[in-house]
């Protein structure tokens, strides 16, 4: 999986637990759980729904790996290599 493939999952995957997200105004670097008001309950939906799109198991030690779209897409990429 390349890096614009692995964004685009993570898009699908906040979209799909937050469906009005607007990634205009979402910067890759930006901390996308304060940006969309994601709670706890979205935020675990977002890594399930990650984990089921990608195949890829995301524990609770990678978390912190996914805060930013740039940050989520490389821990992808570095998964799926």
């Amino acid at each position: 999986m390349n890096r614009t493939e692995a964004l685009g999952i993570v898009k699908e995957s906040i979209a799909s637990v937050i469906p009005d997200a607007d990634f205009t105004t979402l910067g890759p670097d930006d901390k996308f759980r304060e940006a969309l008001e994601m709670d706890s309950l979205d935020f675990l939906s977002f890594v399930e729904t990650l984990s089921e799109r990608t195949g890829v198991r995301i524990d609770d030690e990678d978390t912190p790996r996914l805060t930013t779209l740039a940050d989520s897409a490389d821990f992808l990429v570095d998964r799926t290599e």
